[in-house]
């Protein structure tokens, strides 16, 4: 039995989250395994690079200040092999006793979980005098994709989106809440056929959408012409559309429930259909209240400022990329 000393460089915000909760790692094995001193250190080690090497030797460094004997990076960036165009979920290199794992290529389900899992087996080899041999563990070609996307999207955390919207919000349900005593109101979606309103609501989800990428400057543009960059864009891109219109969907659902108890309450569909000498139930409210939502989204999403919320920026990959580029150039000055 013998003493290691492990280091986590973990980059900040999530990964450091993660990276914290695994203080407590322990081997596998009984009474005569080695004991763990695991240190956390929060630091953007992948900052200005998706090259595996040089993320190996910033780790490298890092063992050596530190008096590591074996240290592993935690990165929600994903990790590309350039000899191949595939993406990593791992790479180790034994001789150095390093490795860096990717979050978002875990997949985003049970991450605490797989994470300490993986980062169990990662340690345990790095302890292992007998192994040399580098190790790299590479995501499928076309299934790797997805789960590398819907794990980027899930470290995004669409649903704090809520927070960062709520000036728009606000503002999206006091629209609604007088749109919906409004008889032009009633007449417009009781003449609206379902395939309108459903093409209503991806009409001003992608609005919403749209605004909040330009307004925040959230699109991002490669840096180079290279295949690399392109593709790295692509992916950036992608993760930000999806987690923002996770999050704007979020929004519009709690703007229906919300707008659909005030109609509830409020109205009398009796009345409303005698004032406007129709036969209207309950089940009109439903279809009044969808086409309120749409508009209100619209209406709230459009007519008010993005807010200085740190929840929208860190919606994109390219925005927490810049962040951290800013703190390591901070800390260098």
């Amino acid at each position: 039995m013998k003493s290691i000393r492990v280091g986590l460089v973990a980059d900040p915000a999530s990964p450091t989250e993660v990276a914290r909760r695994m203080s407590d790692l322990e081997p596998p094995g009984g009474e005569n395994a080695d004991v763990w001193h695991i240190e956390v250190v929060s630091e953007p080690f992948t900052t200005g690079s998706e090259d595996v090497g040089t993320a190996v030797a910033r780790l490298g460094d890092h063992a050596r200040q530190h008096g590591w004997d074996l240290v592993v990076g935690l990165t929600e960036l994903p990790l590309r092999d350039d000899d191949d165009g595939r993406y990593l979920l791992v790479e180790t290199d034994p001789h150095r006793r390093t490795a860096v794992l990717s979050l978002p290529a875990i997949g985003g389900l049970r991450v605490q979980a797989r994470t300490r899992h993986a980062l169990r087996s990662l340690v345990s080899g790095l302890a292992d005098p007998t192994s040399r041999e580098e190790h790299r563990v590479p995501l499928p070609p076309v299934t790797g994709r997805w789960r590398l996307l819907f794990g980027m999207v899930l470290a995004n955390r669409p649903w704090l989106l809520v927070p960062g919207l709520k000036s728009a919000l606000v503002a999206a349900l006091a629209t609604g809440a007088v749109a919906t005593i409004n008889s032009t109101v009633w007449l417009l979606a009781g003449s609206l056929s379902w395939w309108r309103l459903t093409i209503a609501t991806i009409a001003s989800v992608a609005l919403v959408v749209a605004w909040l990428v330009i307004d925040g400057g959230l699109w991002d543009h490669p840096d180079d012409d290279s295949v690399q960059a392109r593709e790295r864009s692509r992916l950036y891109n992608t993760s930000t559309l999806v987690t923002l219109t996770t999050g704007v969907l979020i929004c519009y659902l709690a703007l229906y429930i919300v707008n659909l108890i005030w109609a509830l309450f409020v109205l009398d569909p009796g009345v409303m259909g005698g004032y406007l000498n129709a036969s209207l139930g309950y089940g009109d409210l439903f279809v009044l209240t969808w086409f309120v939502a749409s508009a209100a989204t619209v209406g709230g999403g459009l007519g008010t400022g993005l807010e200085s919320d740190e929840a929208i920026r860190a919606a994109a990959y390219s925005k927490r990329e810049e962040e951290r580029r800013n703190q390591l150039a901070r800390e260098r000055t």
